[in-house]
């Protein structure tokens, strides 16, 4: 029997950005969590942003990293729930060339075991737009620990049976389940 190749860990460039009318660097522990746990696992931390609550104001901050040659993720916290605020998937939905549908799933699924119901009020969403993945997760530093421990494997080019790096910008490997 053959064993298959191991694929190296290749870091990403990620961007972090915070959607909040009332946080600033001191108080984002929520974009903070993000950055220690990326850079944790190997990752390079390219941009870090906090914009408020507006759909033209994420857009064109999330455009210009998609448009960037080196960003190949994006995570975003906040602006998923269901306050007249809230309007970050309005704003990323229409920029995916590719919804990632499993995440959401996979998200309200993990954090029903953590707050219960209360999970169907998470709009929790990810894509891919110009080869940068994007995940978007609510803003609770709680959340975006569950957020973290879905997407982290999948920022993983050593993890099989596939991974998104093969099918982000400047990437060299493939998910294949070959």
């Amino acid at each position: 029997m053959s064993s298959k190749p191991t694929v190296p860990f290749l870091p990403l460039n990620i961007a972090v950005l915070t959607v909040s009318d009332t946080r600033d660097e001191s108080t984002d522990t929520s974009g903070a969590h993000l950055v220690e746990a990326l850079k944790k696992s190997g990752h390079v931390l390219t941009d870090k942003k906090i914009v408020i609550d507006d759909i033209y104001q994420m857009r064109a901050v999330v455009s210009n990293w998609i448009a960037s040659t080196n960003i190949q993720v994006v995570l975003i916290t906040g602006g998923t729930g269901f306050t007249k605020r809230d309007s970050t998937p309005e704003a990323m939905l229409p920029m995916f060339d590719k919804v990632v549908d499993g995440f959401g799933e996979l998200f309200r699924h993990v954090s029903y075991q953590e707050i219960g119901t209360s999970t169907i009020q998470s709009r929790a969403v990810a894509g891919l737009a110009n080869e940068t993945i994007i995940f978007c997760m609510p803003g609770s530093t709680g959340a975006c620990k569950t957020a973290w421990g879905i997407i982290e494997s999948q920022l993983d080019s050593s993890h099989r049976p596939c991974n998104f790096v093969g099918q982000l910008k400047s990437a060299t490997t493939n998910c294949s389940t070959s």
